[in-house]
């Protein structure tokens, strides 16, 4: 296996933008939900301003500028390639930091967030890798990439920069390869921090839950699994059946893709129906996002990593838990995200929690809406470690 850490750039053939302009073009339409609301799924007025906006004023040419004005990088680890950005901050004595995004994001949503986490004082050297599957790292073609195995993938891409001393940063799927990062404490891993309480998934039951705040999250948790997480059960379960849907048809993938939390969607949503965005969530950005997914083909290996970190069939499942962070652990919560964590979860969830902190705005997504009060938040987490 080679360790080179070969230079890239993003290529896109036309071809393969004119056969997105034809599937556009050959959408077939679902009749309009019998609700007022996202309960039956995304609402047909705001698929159709999406898609009106991307068969006709959005620039496909996006994709390919915007990963291209930053420095790309591959190397094999594992037996896949690995794509990753990586800009240095001009300060040499920068804090190292590994930032891994989640589904249905890639690194387009951290682009923004670049500029504040490399540039002026507490700066960051930058590493933003794409998740096995996803972007334009390769698929991996045998199971068991689970969030351990990408963990352990990214403190070798750590070592390979030559980083002996960094920190790590996750939100969504991020959330749960740096949490595992965290419990396997690799050597040079000086903190983590999440912007999602992975361990709240898992037994949500087990937190305490009689403050109001605690309840408000317990509850929420509860409607999100009840109302709002089948694309997380249909991909934890059944990766290739939507992944059919996903590479066949952009207007498909768009859907599934917006259809994420409550918080997201209605924001995304009046982004294209309104023309109102929420901070970064513009319809170009939006867009960017989803046209990568397209025209890279990964729907369906991006939908595999719910299958391999969260799946009751997957090689891993019902492995031993790992043992708690040995590391200083950060948290920020945003009111939008699908619950806002409570400082008491964070504090049972992490023993060695150092930083709690709670941002004025901003959800699930949180780098790609809100880049600036985003970056003062890791600054914050990560300050005491410099």
């Amino acid at each position: 296996m080679s360790t080179d850490i070969r230079p890239f750039t993003v290529q896109i053939p036309k071809d393969a933008l004119d056969d997105l302009q034809r599937r556009l073009a050959a959408t077939r339409w679902p009749s309009r939900e019998i609700v007022d609301d996202r309960k039956q799924g995304v609402q047909l007025a705001t698929m159709q301003a999406l898609h009106r906006y991307w068969a006709a004023e959005y620039d496909s040419g996006r994709v390919e500028s915007r990963l291209n004005a930053l420095p790309q990088f591959v190397t094999e680890i594992d037996g896949v390639d690995i794509h990753f950005v990586h800009v240095r901050s001009e300060d040499e004595n920068a804090l190292p930091l590994i930032m891994t995004h989640g589904w249905p994001g890639s690194v387009i949503e951290m682009i923004d967030s670049v500029g504040p986490l490399t540039q002026g004082n507490e700066s960051f050297h930058l590493v933003l890798p794409s998740l096995p599957g996803y972007g334009f790292s390769g698929e991996p073609t045998e199971t068991g990439w689970d969030l351990a195995r990408t963990a352990k993938a990214w403190a070798e891409l750590m070592r390979r920069l030559g980083y002996d001393r960094y920190v790590a940063q996750g939100g969504d799927v991020g959330a749960g390869v740096t949490d595992a990062m965290g419990r396997l404490g690799p050597d040079g891993l000086a903190g983590i921090h999440t912007n999602l309480l992975v361990p709240a998934l898992n037994d949500p039951s087990v937190l305490p839950n009689t403050a109001d705040d605690e309840k408000a999250a317990l509850a929420a948790i509860k409607l999100f699994q009840t109302t709002g997480n089948g694309y997380f059960v249909e991909m934890a379960s059944r990766p290739q059946t939507i992944g059919y849907a996903l590479l066949d048809s952009p207007a498909a993938l768009a859907a599934w893709m917006i259809d994420h939390d409550t918080d997201a969607y209605y924001k995304i949503a009046r982004a294209f129906v309104d023309g109102q965005p929420s901070g970064g969530l513009t319809r170009d950005h939006v867009l960017d996002n989803i046209t990568a997914y397209w025209l890279t083909g990964t729907g369906t290996s991006a939908a595999r990593s719910y299958w391999e970190a969260y799946g009751a069939d997957a090689p891993t499942a019902g492995s031993a838990p790992l043992p708690d962070p040995r590391v200083p652990v950060g948290f920020s919560a945003f009111p939008g995200e699908i619950w806002k964590t409570p400082r008491s979860w964070a504090e049972q969830a992490y023993p060695t929690l150092t930083y709690y902190g709670a941002a004025e705005r901003g959800g699930h997504f949180a780098a790609w809406e809100e880049p600036e009060l985003f970056a003062a938040e890791l600054r914050n987490a990560f300050r005491a470690l410099r």
